[in-house]
Parts: C-alpha cells; structure tokens; sequence
C-alpha cells in the first residue's frame, strides 16, 4: 500500500510540473520587447538572416506560447515561424480571421499610421485549428518598410 501511495504522490507531482511548464503563457510586455528586439537585428544584421531566424520555429524568436512574425508594409508575409506557408502569397492583406476581420490590413495600417499599437482578432494557438481571441503587437522596423509583431491569447474561450 505504501508503495501505490508513494507512486500516486509521484505521478501527480509531475503530472502538475508537466502542466506548469506546457501551459506558460507569454505576455504583453515580453511581445514588445521581443518585437522590438527582432526589429533592431533587422537594422544590425540585415532583412535576410533576419527572416531565417525569426521563420526558425526552434530560434530564438518563438518562446513559450508565442513568436515574433515579419511583414513588409505591403501586406507580403516575409517570416512566420508557426505558419511558413503565408510566406507563399503575393500578400496576406485578404486573409481575414474567423469573424471576417482582415487582420492583417490592420497591422499594415498600424505600422504605417502610428508606428506601434495593438491588434485583436481570432487566430489558432500553434498546433490547433480552431480560433482563440488574441491580441498582438504591431512594431514598425525603424527606417525599414517593414513590420514585427507578437501577440498573446486571451482567455480560454474558443471562437
């Protein structure tokens, strides 16, 4: 009996260890300074080695429940980590999210108009296909036509 006890403890110790570390969530401040990161290695390093390390799913722009992506400010996806096939299109700008919001027009307006600001909308967490609200943060690259951003999911709730 002693032995199913100590097991029982055992497992649900790492059951809960397993569930603390699977489910952090990144937050507001850690996208604009992630964005804001990304954005100054465009400037220092240039636009090509800069998108192969954000499009990275293992680099260093993709941390816990979030990632940085790039766009030019004409709607062209130029690295996106969770989702490498929008880098395909001409431009994303008639891409709309599950409640018909073109997202991504948007972003390219934030950029042009204020330089920085948020964005909500649904958007599928990575590995998933049904949409959850998300908020995320538009950075213009200084002195570039291009933008960064990194978002947060909000709630549990499902679209």
């Amino acid at each position: 009996m002693q032995k199913f006890i100590i097991a029982l403890v055992i497992s649900t110790l790492v059951l809960f260890a397993t569930q603390a570390f699977a489910g952090e969530k990144a937050t507001t401040e850690e996208c604009v300074q992630k964005t804001h990161e990304a954005a100054a290695m465009i400037n220092a390093r240039g636009l090509e080695e800069s998108i192969k390390l954000i499009g990275d799913p293992k680099g260093p722009f993709v941390w816990k429940d979030s990632y940085v992506f790039l766009m030019d400010l004409k709607g062209k996806m130029l690295a996106h980590p969770m989702q490498p096939e929008l880098t395909q299109y001409e431009h994303v700008l008639l891409e709309t999210d599950a409640a018909d919001k073109a997202l991504f027009v948007h972003f390219v307006n934030i950029a042009r108009e204020h330089g920085q600001g948020w964005v909500d909308y649904m958007w599928p967490k990575p590995g998933k296909k049904s949409p959850s609200k998300k908020v995320t943060y538009i950075y213009k690259v200084p002195s570039k036509d291009l933008l960064v951003g990194a978002g947060v999911y909000v709630g549990g709730m499902m679209y």
